[in-house]
């Protein structure tokens, strides 16, 4: 592959940086931190929190004051603004090196101003104190900012001229019906955690949490069983079938992913909700909606390819 552009570089460094924030984002949740600052956009009245509760405004209660969980917050705000300026540069160097290209030019345009309705609803998530279904729409959005720069920088890094077979332009239906079953996932996955984090707050054991749940949890697991399934059949199809050598790399990655998913997944179920699995589990989650994407992309190009 020749040397990366600067527009490559940069979108590259965003993409993962987004992703670095999404872990990050697990921890908070993972940790309680979520409330960590009980406003927004500032963190208990000011721009920059306060080092002790002597310093604490006189309209915030002190019992909200706790250090750690406040600076972890606050840091994942920080780490978003980072985030934001990123995907603002990417957006002007696609203004000024791929202008002439529509996809690349208003998706990562699009990308920018999404960050900008994704910060609205990062207060919308602490006004409503943590509720469950805005705690699932902003992780929701947060997933198509990082599929909107994934689709930026598959599309603009070149890729080798290996001819496309038939097997490699028919996978791309099925691909998207395993996207959409991720998402579900994904989806159902966050609400199975404000489930859990309701029953801990009224004082359930740790061990008990996730029992409570019911039918949520149990639409999870399937969804989770149907994706793994899924990602087994697509990789047993490229590779017996002889599909692009790229395709068949990233479909191993999916299938490594979803197992990975799976696993954590029994991990956080059997060991008492380990805060570690939990980050780890939204993380590889992440990991495996965009390594599906990759495929998606690199699908599409092949069915063109074809055409």
């Amino acid at each position: 592959m020749s040397r990366l552009s600067s527009f490559q570089r940069l979108a590259l460094w965003t993409t993962a940086t987004t992703y670095f924030l999404i872990l990050v984002g697990g921890l908070v949740r993972a940790s309680g931190a979520g409330l960590g600052c009980p406003d927004w956009p500032r963190c208990f009245g000011g721009w920059v929190p306060p080092m002790s509760v002597a310093e604490l405004p006189p309209q915030f209660d002190p019992a909200q004051f706790n250090q750690t969980l406040m600076w972890t917050e606050y840091l994942n705000r920080l780490l978003g603004v980072a985030v934001g300026f990123l995907i603002l540069a990417t957006a002007i160097s696609a203004w000024r090196h791929h202008r002439r290209d529509p996809k690349i030019l208003w998706t990562t345009t699009g990308a920018f101003l999404l960050v900008g309705f994704q910060g609205w609803l990062g207060g919308r998530v602490v006004a409503h104190e943590l509720e469950a279904w805005i705690v699932t729409v902003h992780m929701i959005v947060a997933l198509v900012i990082v599929q909107m720069l994934l689709y930026v920088t598959v599309m603009a890094i070149p890729r080798d001229g290996q001819p496309p077979s038939s097997v490699d332009r028919g996978v791309r239906p099925w691909v998207i019906a395993l996207i959409v079953i991720t998402l579900v996932q994904i989806a159902l996955g966050t609400q199975v955690r404000g489930g859990v984090d309701a029953a801990l707050d009224a004082g359930v054991a740790r061990s008990a949490a996730l029992a409570t749940v019911g039918t949520l949890d149990v639409l999870h697991r399937d969804a989770a069983f149907v994706t793994l399934m899924g990602s087994i059949l697509l990789c047993f199809w490229l590779v017996m079938g002889a599909g692009n050598g790229l395709l068949v790399r990233w479909s191993w990655a999916v299938l490594g992913l979803a197992v990975g998913q799976v696993a954590l997944g029994a991990v956080m179920a059997y060991v008492s909700l380990l805060p570690a699995a939990q980050v780890l589990h939204l993380t590889v989650a992440s990991l495996l909606l965009g390594a599906q994407t990759v495929l998606l992309l690199l699908a599409s190009s092949a069915r063109r390819a074809g055409l």
